[in-house]
């Protein structure tokens, strides 16, 4: 996939170079505290500030569509045959991830865009996007590798049954 492997990282550079100090985007942060965002914002400079808002209103609108579209096929495709309830909508939680990437980037360029002033709610209500973006893709991430892992365990019996 280009996001991750070109586009994404070719914008953090650019962001990088123009803070002359490898600071990375706020979105790739894990468990952080406001204040930290605000020092982020800061350091990245006009230039940086501006690459950045440019790159979540582009590149990072179009990717977050894309991981969702492919979690949601993956999910419908290992677990379309599971009766019980706990699982029958399992496919439809990576729309939650989209919103809450969506709702975190409009949050950072809102940060970008108001500097050099913030906003402490608008910072904390970021940090708690980025958060909950990022516990749901682990879970998304477990449900898929559960899913590999029973649907190969159900191959190797078949094969086991015939052989």
């Amino acid at each position: 996939m280009p996001f991750p492997a070109y586009f994404l990282p070719n914008l953090e550079a650019s962001i990088n170079a123009q803070a002359d100090q490898p600071i990375g985007p706020v979105d790739l942060l894990v468990g952080y505290n406001p204040t930290r965002i605000s020092e982020m914002i800061s350091e990245y400079g006009d230039k940086g500030r501006a690459i950045y808002a440019q790159g979540e209103l582009t590149i990072d609108v179009a990717y977050p569509f894309i991981y969702t579209f492919l979690f949601c096929v993956l999910l419908t495709l290992l677990f379309r045959h599971r009766t019980y309830t706990s699982f029958r909508l399992v496919n439809v939680l990576p729309i939650s991830l989209l919103i809450f990437d969506l709702s975190e980037n409009a949050c950072v360029v809102y940060l970008l865009k108001i500097y050099p002033d913030t906003s402490p709610v608008v910072t904390a209500f970021c940090s708690l996007l980025t958060n909950l973006k990022w516990t749901v893709t682990t879970i998304v991430v477990g449900l898929v590798v559960y899913g590999l892992v029973k649907l190969a365990i159900r191959s190797s019996q078949r094969t086991l049954k015939r052989g």
